[in-house]
C-alpha cells in the first residue's frame, strides 16, 4: 500500500533576494493531520519557507506540490513566476495563513473579518458563511465578540478572529508564521491553547514558532533550520531529547532559558 500523497510537499527550495540565497536546497512535507513546527533563529528563512509554499514569493527553483499537484511556473531563476493564476488562487485558498501580525480590516466586525474571504472569494452563500463564521469564532472562544470591532480586542483575542477567519475557509492546511510572537506571555497562552486543540482534531498544519515547548507538545516533525538549510529534523523527542549537532543543542539552550 503506497502512502498517503503529502497536502504539502516541498522539494529542493531555493530562494534569494537579488544576490542574497535566503534559502538553500530545503524539502519540507506534511502529510493529512501531520504537524510540522520549523524552528530556528531569526534570519534562517522559517517564514520565507512558509510564504513560498503559499505562493506568496516566488522561488527561483525547486518544487511544490499541493495534494500532489506541482505548481506551474514559467521563466527560470530570477524570472520564474507561477504560470496559471487560477491555479494559484486555488492553492492559497487552501492553504490558509494566519499572520503574525493579525491583518484584521478595521473597519469591519470581527465576525464580517471572518465572513469576508469565504463570500467574495469562494462564492459560497453569505447565510451558509455566517452560521460557519459564528461557529468558529465559538470554537476559538470569542463567539460574543462577533459585533466587536479589532480595535476593541486585546492581541490574543484578535489572533483568535485569525484563526477564525482561517478556519472558515475551510482549508486543507493552516499555515501559522510567527502566531505568537505579537503577544504578551498571558495573552500567547490563550493562542496556544487554540493552536493546540487544532492539532488534536488533526488538522493539517506548517507552524513557524519561536515557542519551544508548543514545538514539542503539537507537532509530528520538527525542523531546525540555520542560515537557509535544514540542520536538523526529527520527532519532538529526537530535536529536544536528543539534539544531535551542536548547532542545535546551542539554540535550544539559549531559547529555553528565555
Amino acid at each position: 500500500m503506497n502512502p498517503p500523497t503529502p497536502v504539502i510537499q516541498i522539494t529542493n527550495l531555493h530562494k534569494a533576494y537579488g544576490d542574497l540565497e535566503v534559502i538553500k536546497g530545503v524539502s519540507i512535507s506534511a502529510r493529512r493531520g501531520d504537524v510540522v513546527s520549523l524552528i530556528g533563529s531569526s534570519g534562517s528563512g522559517k517564514s520565507t519557507i512558509l510564504r513560498c509554499a503559499n505562493l506568496l514569493e516566488d522561488s527561483q527553483q525547486g518544487e511544490i506540490l499541493f495534494k500532489g499537484e506541482a505548481v506551474r511556473w514559467q521563466g527560470q531563476g530570477r524570472h520564474r513566476q507561477p504560470a496559471d493564476p487560477a491555479q494559484v488562487l486555488r492553492i492559497r485558498t487552501n492553504l490558509s495563513m494566519v499572520f503574525q501580525q493579525f491583518n484584521l480590516w478595521s473597519h469591519m466586525s470581527i465576525l464580517q473579518n471572518v465572513m469576508e474571504a469565504p463570500v467574495t472569494v469562494l462564492g459560497r452563500p453569505r447565510h451558509e458563511v455566517e452560521a460557519a463564521a459564528r461557529g468558529y469564532l465559538e470554537k476559538v472562544g470569542i463567539g460574543d465578540k462577533c459585533d466587536a470591532y479589532p480595535a476593541q480586542l486585546s492581541g490574543g483575542q484578535q489572533q483568535r478572529a485569525a484563526i477564525a477567519r482561517a478556519l472558515c475557509m475551510e482549508p486543507q492546511a493552516l499555515l501559522f508564521d510567527e502566531p505568537t510572537s505579537a503577544l504578551d506571555p498571558e495573552l500567547e497562552q490563550e493562542v496556544v491553547k487554540v493552536i493546540k486543540s487544532l492539532a488534536e482534531e488533526g488538522r493539517t498544519m506548517l507552524v513557524v514558532t519561536h515557542d519551544m515547548r508548543m514545538a514539542a507538545d503539537i507537532s509530528d516533525q520538527v525542523v531546525f533550520l540555520h542560515q537557509g538549510r535544514i540542520e536538523e529534523q526529527g520527532t519532538p523527542d529526537e530535536i529536544f531529547g536528543n539534539p544531535a549537532t551542536e548547532r542545535l543543542r546551542g539554540f535550544l539552550s539559549a531559547t529555553l532559558q528565555t
